[in-house]
């Protein structure tokens, strides 16, 4: 008995059938998915950037999507929230506030954790962790300038207000991550097998 490879899959959302309907449908999915994790938003009073799910929902779409669908799934989500839809951080939409690079850097950490994950950087815990990483520096690279001239704060204060604040719970969403995307790709090996 022969047995038949099949070809590897790139991406999560490769393993799910079709053509142009499904990536339109994920597409809308992982902009919507974005909308709905960043709604689990806590104001810190000391700054103007919310400690959201907003960064896990962004990376962990780019990843199961791929470059291409996580750029245009989380552009998307930006968009409409620019043109007023109410799925930024506290049912908010619009553009200019303090905190919007990193929503810019969303798009962008969408794309390069999406293009690490078609070249398997999401099949371990400790690759996955890493591309992770990678993903936050990207938003907080957007981000923090962005935050900084918005407010006027120097290098310094944009770091108290912008970066430190949430890197404790960066590292716990990275964990999650460096779990689940591993754990679904076995899920995947085993149904493929049978």
């Amino acid at each position: 008995m022969t047995a038949i490879a099949l070809p590897r899959k790139r991406v999560l959302a490769d393993v799910i059938p079709g053509g142009l309907v499904r990536d339109a449908a994920l597409v809308l999915g992982g902009a919507a998915f974005v909308g709905l994790l960043a709604q689990f938003a806590i104001p810190l009073s000391f700054t103007p950037v919310p400690l959201t799910l907003g960064t896990f929902a962004a990376l962990l779409t780019g990843a199961s999507l791929g470059s291409v669908r996580g750029l245009l799934s989380i552009g998307l989500y930006l968009a409409a929230g620019m043109a007023g839809v109410p799925w930024f951080a506290g049912h908010s939409s619009g553009y200019g506030f303090p905190s919007f690079g990193y929503i810019i850097g969303f798009v962008l950490a969408g794309g390069l954790v999406g293009w690490l994950a078609q070249r398997g950087a999401d099949r371990t815990p400790l690759k996955t962790a890493a591309t992770m990483v990678l993903g936050n520096v990207v938003i907080y690279a957007v981000g923090l300038p962005y935050l900084m001239a918005a407010t006027g704060m120097d290098l310094s204060t944009g770091l108290a207000k912008g970066v430190v604040p949430f890197l404790l719970g960066d590292a716990i969403k990275i964990a999650v991550a460096a779990g689940l995307l591993p754990a679904a790709w076995k899920v995947v090996q085993r149904v493929e097998k049978r």
